[in-house]
């Protein structure tokens, strides 16, 4: 899967993502939407599972919550009022309609897409919720259309691993982040050799399982970007809904949803409370 050339990788991840986002619904890193045979539509209750409080599932706008993700980043951001914040990979926006909450109206909150349907569907729930301290640009995570130290934290879920060059994603997180500021995500990490016969299976490529890079990789990436106070948090518990992405694919077995955490060096910032 990696052999295919990453522009092609990207038009097939945007072609899906587009769907999605025309369906409301879920093709992605939720609980059993990665079946080939899935209908479109968001798990039930998948974003509970994997960490999302009812107040937070219930207070974003109708559509934001598409049932994408692995973990809740909102959880280990911990924004402070009157921060800025990056989103990689928004989707419908429903990370940054929480994370605006958090900053408050002093805050400011940049969602970054390439996929044109879900900027324009994050577009559409941010006016219909009334949210004027958030903004939606078109874009890829390896080539943000972000100035330099912008941000004081940076959050995504489920995204990086989809990326065909997660070096220059994290490259680029260090350059739109400023001196103090905080990379706080969820992403899928593999915790042992992934198959063959999977990384060859675009669906799980886009199902957020063929392209996880392994712990020691992901370290050294960071690393190379220039971070520092790096830490990866694997979740062992997450095998349980993982499980039910590819049901018989053994998927459980070498990936697990992980806490990616670092940090630019520099003075603090207004990241954490």
């Amino acid at each position: 899967m990696q052999s295919r050339p990453p522009e092609k990788i990207k038009r097939e991840i945007r072609r899906r993502y587009a769907a999605i986002a025309k369906s409301a619904g879920s093709c992605g890193c939720a609980t059993g939407c990665c079946q080939p045979s899935a209908v479109p539509g968001p798990a039930p209750g998948a974003s509970a599972r994997i960490g999302y409080s009812p107040e937070e599932i219930s207070s974003a706008p109708a559509g934001a919550d598409l049932g994408l993700g692995c973990g809740n980043p909102q959880a280990i951001a911990e924004l402070k009022a009157g921060a800025t914040v990056i989103d990689l990979g928004c989707g419908g926006g429903f990370d940054c309609f929480l994370a605006a909450r958090r900053v408050g109206p002093t805050g400011r909150i940049i969602g970054v897409d390439m996929t044109e349907e879900m900027i324009e569907k994050a577009r559409t729930n941010a006016a219909a919720g009334g949210y004027e301290n958030v903004e939606f640009r078109l874009g890829e995570i390896e080539h943000l259309p972000v100035s330099d130290e912008t941000a004081d934290a940076i959050i995504s879920n489920c995204v990086i691993n989809l990326s065909p060059d997660k070096g220059r994603v994290y490259s680029e997180a260090f350059r739109v982040l400023r001196p103090g500021g905080r990379l706080a995500i969820s992403d899928v990490v593999a915790v042992a050799p992934i198959p063959d016969r999977v990384k060859r299976d675009f669906s799980a490529y886009s199902g957020c399982v063929a392209g996880a890079a392994a712990v020691p990789e992901t370290e050294a990436m960071l690393k190379a970007a220039g971070f520092a106070d790096i830490r990866v948090r694997v979740h062992e518990e997450s095998a349980f809904f993982i499980k039910d992405w590819f049901p018989d694919s053994g998927a459980e077995r070498f990936v697990r949803a992980a806490r990616i955490e670092a940090i630019r060096p520099g003075p603090g910032v207004l990241q954490v409370l």
